[in-house]
């Protein structure tokens, strides 16, 4: 049988930042979010949007850990990249990051079809902070870009439909407890990269599924979809239909001529094909296609607007230009969660590749209506179900050479559970240190004991692993994350009684003061939380066995949530001298610059605190549509916001 698709390892080299540890504090709030919906839109929403809107949204990041060590030092660095090529394209994906898919290549043109970025710069826009741009990215989860984002996947071979190769990825992910899988493959002479997305669920209870296939296109283009409306979000949190390509004079579909940052999801009918692509001024671009059950699609633009072009920069090199996304999901807005009943599957197959077609013409149906007849060409509907159909089969086929591994969380999960999900292996030899106390706490029934002083690990909170911690010894180290669970559960009231009767007992207690001190934040007793995390941030000076990347990372994350809770209640005396106990290092980065201007304002220092802005910094971890920056100098100066600090994604009087 003729082999009509290649896999090969490669390794690409980028100017990159490295990602740093992991926050070890356990997030019980969530970041920041902007995707929530003003009261008064919700009621004019279909209704089943409406319920998939409300339906499951997120409570916290548990069990994952937030991703906040990152700089913006850049060197260069290889990445273990996988190659899958016909004789038409070459995909290059980074199972290392997500399984990103950083290139797509069409060989008989030359021409690279994804906006591909020259660097690799993480920046707070996962759900869990570490982020970067361009490619095709795979969203599972909920709301917003994946906590995989910069995480390894598992890789392997695997048999095409057409007696080829395919390319598996696959994970657990751990937000909404699924497995998952992507399998990648190039037909013989096909112009087109086939995906085919299997999401399973296999519990006895329903589960909340989110899926969003996110591409980078140049921004220099015209993004075409099926649809006379679309919804339209904004960082002004409205969601509003609008007419689709113009409104309010100016023609969205251009993403150039949007003045701010927004998202538009398209309204395509039932009965049409879905598809999106983004054509240059030649008509050249990139087409995505898929069976039905991948129903959305979207266009985010950043908007020419100076907030919208620092973020450009923020996130590659400046001149090397910028981006948009289009974009597929499982439901009409990135505002839903869809609802996969227990024991089931849900799959759809994608296809990606080059679309000839003219992005100008005498109406928008007219435009939008030749380009889809110049799809139907080139790659039938009927094509692409007949290629979903044969690929479930192969869908449950044992991966061949492992070609790159993953976590260890879904293998214990299998232990756990004894599940069978054919085609995804989920093997013994991937399990490590993370999860050994809770192998640990499944086979024996309870938490080991650690063997030396250090931080603590991280908390599974899924019901069947909190009924575990409710049974086991009452260890402080079980207490202690048996509160984590119960707190993410909703049941805070109990999860603070069980940090507080870890404390009798524990050798460590700087953990439990901080969880403590949370709770009390979010009961409203400010004083009573800056007393805590005083006393939590003492606790870890004293217990701190070195300057190891571990015990560094607690510091500057304790540390950081102590002063902005000493200064909530204008205690600055003692917010200084938290600052004063941070390694010189941690001191050193923009984050902590920034918080340095804040603890200088509140002394009454206030051109020392200007004095930070004119030394310059980067606070390599500002969030999306975060406007801390603009907001304290505002509070120092009357002058004008200087443009690198401005990363406003909205109108100036909104």
């Amino acid at each position: 049988m003729v082999i009509v698709t290649t896999i090969r390892r490669e390794v690409l080299t980028l100017p990159a930042a490295q990602l740093g540890p992991d926050n070890p504090l356990p997030p019980l709030r969530l970041l920041h979010e902007v995707h929530r919906i003003d009261a008064r839109d919700r009621d004019e929403l279909p209704r089943d949007m409406a319920r998939q809107v409300d339906y499951e949204p997120l409570r916290s990041l548990l069990p994952v850990r937030v991703r906040d060590g990152y700089g913006r030092t850049r060197e260069p660095r290889q990445f273990d990249a996988l190659v899958i090529e016909n004789d038409r394209l070459r995909a290059t994906v980074l199972p290392g990051l997500g399984g990103r898919v950083a290139s797509l290549f069409h060989k008989p043109t030359g021409r690279e079809l994804l906006y591909r970025n020259p660097v690799f710069q993480p920046a707070n826009f996962a759900l869990n902070g570490a982020w970067f741009s361009g490619g095709i990215e795979w969203n599972i989860g909920a709301t917003g870009h994946t906590t995989l984002s910069c995480s390894p996947l598992h890789a392997a071979r695997v048999p095409a439909p057409d007696g080829g190769e395919m390319l598996r990825l696959w994970e657990w992910e751990r937000l909404r407890d699924l497995p998952f899988q992507v399998d990648l493959w190039l037909p013989r002479h096909s112009d087109f990269l086939h995906v085919g997305v299997r999401i399973r669920n296999p519990h006895e209870r329903p589960a909340p599924v989110y899926w969003w296939s996110n591409i980078a296109v140049p921004e220099e283009r015209r993004v075409l979809a099926p649809a006379e409306e679309a919804w339209h979000f904004s960082y002004e949190r409205r969601l509003r239909r609008v007419p689709v390509p113009a409104y309010d004079g100016i023609d969205r579909s251009y993403p150039l001529q949007n003045p701010y940052a927004a998202d538009y999801f398209y309204e395509v009918p039932q009965e049409r094909r879905r598809w999106i692509a983004a054509l240059d001024d030649s008509g050249h671009g990139l087409v995505q296609t898929s069976t039905d059950v991948l129903r959305g699609r979207k266009l985010f633009v950043w908007g020419a607007g100076s907030g919208g072009r620092r973020w450009q920069n923020w996130l590659t090199e400046p001149g090397s230009g910028g981006y948009c996304e289009i974009q597929a999901g499982l439901a009409r807005t990135q505002l839903e969660h869809v609802r996969l009943d227990a024991e089931s599957e849900v799959s759809w197959t994608e296809a990606y590749g080059p679309l000839d077609a003219s992005p100008t013409g005498s109406s928008w149906s007219a435009v939008v209506d030749a380009a889809e007849a110049r799809l139907e060409a080139v790659l039938p509907r009927a094509d692409v179900d007949a290629a979903h159909a044969a690929w479930k089969p192969y869908a449950d086929t044992e991966p061949g050479e492992v070609l790159a591994t993953g976590s260890g969380w879904g293998a214990l999960e299998v232990l756990r559970a004894d599940l069978k999900l054919p085609g995804t292996p989920f093997d013994e030899s991937t399990l490590g240190d993370p999860q050994e106390p809770w192998l640990h706490l499944l086979r024996a029934g309870s938490l080991p004991e650690p063997r030396r002083v250090r931080p603590p690990g991280e908390t599974l909170v899924a019901p069947h692993w909190r009924d575990m911690l409710e049974t086991a010894p009452a260890t402080p180290l079980t207490e202690y994350h048996l509160g984590v669970a119960q707190w993410h559960h909703g049941d805070r009231a109990q999860a603070v009684r069980s940090w507080e009767r870890a404390l009798e007992l524990a050798p460590s207690i700087w953990p439990l003061l901080r969880c403590l001190a949370v709770a009390d934040q979010e009961a409203g007793n400010h004083e009573r939380a800056a007393d805590r995390y005083a006393d939590a941030f003492d606790d870890l000076c004293q217990e701190r066995r070195d300057d190891s990347e571990r015990w560094t990372a607690a510091t500057a994350a304790l540390g950081r949530e102590a002063i902005e809770a000493l200064l909530a209640v204008r205690r600055t005396e003692q917010a200084r001298a938290v600052w004063e106990r941070l390694h010189p290092a941690t001191r050193e980065r923009g984050r902590f610059r920034l918080i340095e201007a804040h603890l200088l304002l509140a002394e009454g220092r206030q051109e020392e605190a200007l004095d930070v802005f004119r030394a310059g910094f980067e606070a390599a971890d500002l969030r999306e549509g975060a406007e801390a920056v603009g907001r304290l100098w505002a509070r120092l100066t009357d002058e004008p916001l200087p443009e690198h600090y401005d990363f406003r994604m909205r109108p100036p009087e909104v």
